[in-house]
């Protein structure tokens, strides 16, 4: 959001008219197509406001109707008539409702109609923000939005727990939701003017089926999914984008909770693993917990009717809830084993259902499953499916999601705050992942904001010049479990400036700059290893047994 100043007019005279009031108001854009794109614009004051645009810079050759922006209420304006595979510039026009003041014009903002195939474009995820309950930190939030924004993606994700807070869901008022929904207009403003929004549910926004029956319409469900679109212009089924078709009671309409659209050689599908379940609970677990028969069959048809090159899924959490990626996809729903991992199960649980969700990516071909919930990065790949764990984007501490949920991981897992860059073109995939540090923590020059930490690629990416060259070097720790000693290989030439043994509860056992380390005096268990260099940051799971 950014403050424009109205100064006092000359009227071809020495006086001044009357000086006008600071005018806030912030621009985020949502559900683009081939053809058209939503904006949405809140005003802190009564407003008349057109928009202009065209294909050049600085050259608008087409505008919109005038409109009224009431104070404090999101406006959804569509601009339409637009060509595919072309970038847009625009600007606002906007002036006090009820003067007849010159209007004003905003800055110039762009934005992007869908690729054609063959097309080269990048998008960026991001997930658990956190901002209302402390977890997450504004200052570093807005280092994060800065970096996806010079990556110039054509949309962006946000995964979830964004905006809710359902740690009192019996309790919190409308008005409670209206400021939590509100609160991040400041922040996505400053991006999503140019980058569109595509929001998926977590599960602290409290769009759960089982708060959607208590006490309708009074309850945190409703309050959430009404400011949620008063705010945010979420797609919904029309003849761009496919989805939840249900019209749901109490002005809530169209819920706008899952859905699915194709862009460029990529098909994109996110998902809504809380609010069609029929759960008896808040927590449903293992059978209890389902996508919902029509979810299901929407989610199959989808993916078994697409003919994109790439498929992209994504949801909050494999299951809902829980921890993990691939640990979990095995079980129940999401991979048909009862909770022992040997005794097959979704024949029985799902009847008339044809197969798990994880098999359903296996034959359709998915090539990345992204998702939130347990604040930190980590990759993973199941039966040539990447299940893909987005940062935190607001963490100070770098730390919080490593040291409460690493072990729940089976492969690269890394620390810190940052986002998730996916630069697709019509060979390949790259996967990067973007670090973000408050500028105090970049002073000993180990880190840097925006350094690469991880990258990946599916695909073929050298031909178009798409290289790995910031990926961190591979770290092989050996034996691993370990009885007495544990060695950890680096490529030649790099040498640790620490190494630190940590528990699970986050407490140093161990420090040292030796590639081989003596634990023998350490208990059997989960631990990690924290490996420092001159140049990344890595950690690292390892198992100490002597059975």
């Amino acid at each position: 959001m950014r403050s424009v100043t109205l100064f006092a007019i000359l009227l071809g005279t020495s006086l001044f008219c009357c000086s006008l009031p600071a005018q806030n108001f912030s621009e985020i854009l949502g559900r683009p197509t081939e053809s058209s794109v939503t904006m949405s614009v809140l005003f802190d004051q009564k407003t008349d406001v057109y928009w202009e645009y065209g294909i050049n810079q600085g050259v608008y050759s087409f505008s919109t109707s005038n409109f009224i922006a009431a104070k404090d209420t999101a406006l959804d304006v569509d601009f339409t008539g637009l060509t595919p595979d072309t970038k847009y510039f625009y600007r606002t026009r906007y002036r006090l409702n009820g003067t007849s003041n010159a209007f004003l014009a905003g800055p110039e903002h762009t934005f992007h109609t869908r690729r054609a195939p063959g097309s080269s474009f990048s998008f960026t995820v991001e997930a658990d923000e956190h901002l209302y309950d402390k977890k997450g930190v504004r200052s570093i939030y807005q280092i994060t939005l800065a970096n996806e924004a010079k990556d110039n993606p054509d949309f962006m994700f946000t995964l979830g727990d964004i905006f809710g807070d359902d740690h009192y869901p019996t309790t919190i008022t409308s008005a409670e939701m209206d400021a939590l929904h509100k609160d991040y207009r400041q922040y996505l403003g400053n991006i999503c003017h140019s980058v569109p929004l595509f929001i998926c549910l977590g599960n602290h926004e409290g769009e759960k089926d089982f708060y959607l029956r208590q006490n309708p319409p009074d309850n945190i469900a409703v309050y959430a999914t009404l400011w949620r679109k008063f705010y945010y212009a979420n797609p919904y089924p029309n003849n761009f984008y496919t989805g939840n078709p249900d019209i749901e009671p109490y002005g809530m309409d169209h819920p706008e909770n899952y859905y699915a659209w194709k862009w460029g050689d990529a098909l994109f599908v996110v998902l809504d693993v809380y609010r069609d379940q029929c759960d008896t609970s808040a927590k449903p677990k293992n059978w209890d917990w389902s996508l919902g028969l029509p979810q299901y069959t929407w989610l199959k048809n989808t993916l078994e009717n697409s003919t994109e090159k790439y498929k992209f899924v994504f949801a909050h959490h494999t299951r809902g809830e829980g921890r993990g990626g691939i640990t979990t996809a095995k079980y129940f729903e999401w991979g048909g084993y009862e909770a022992n991992g040997t005794t097959w199960g979704f024949t029985t649980h799902r009847t008339g259902w044809e197969k798990p969700i994880h098999q359903l990516f296996v034959d359709n071909g998915v090539n990345i499953f992204f998702q939130g919930h347990d604040h930190l990065f980590a990759h993973e790949v199941q039966d040539g499916v990447v299940y893909q764990e987005v940062p935190m984007p607001s963490d100070s501490t770098y730390k919080i999601g490593m040291l409460a949920n690493a072990d729940a991981y089976v492969s690269d897992t890394l620390d810190g705050s940052g986002h998730v860059k996916v630069t697709v073109s019509e060979s390949c995939v790259k996967v990067d992942y973007i670090r973000a540090y408050l500028p105090a923590d970049t002073i000993s020059g180990i880190h840097h904001n925006r350094e690469v930490a991880f990258s990946y690629t599916i695909g073929t990416c050298s031909s178009l010049g798409i290289t790995d060259q910031d990926t961190i070097p591979e770290i092989i720790i050996y034996p691993n479990p370990a009885d007495d000693k544990l060695t950890i290989g680096l490529q030649e030439g790099i040498k640790p400036v620490q190494i630190s043994l940590i528990s699970t509860l986050g407490r140093i056992l161990l420090q040292t700059q030796s590639k081989t380390i003596d634990v023998s005096s350490f208990p059997d268990g989960i631990y990690f290893l924290n490996i420092l260099t001159a140049t990344f940051e890595m950690n690292k799971k390892v198992v100490i047994s002597r059975y």
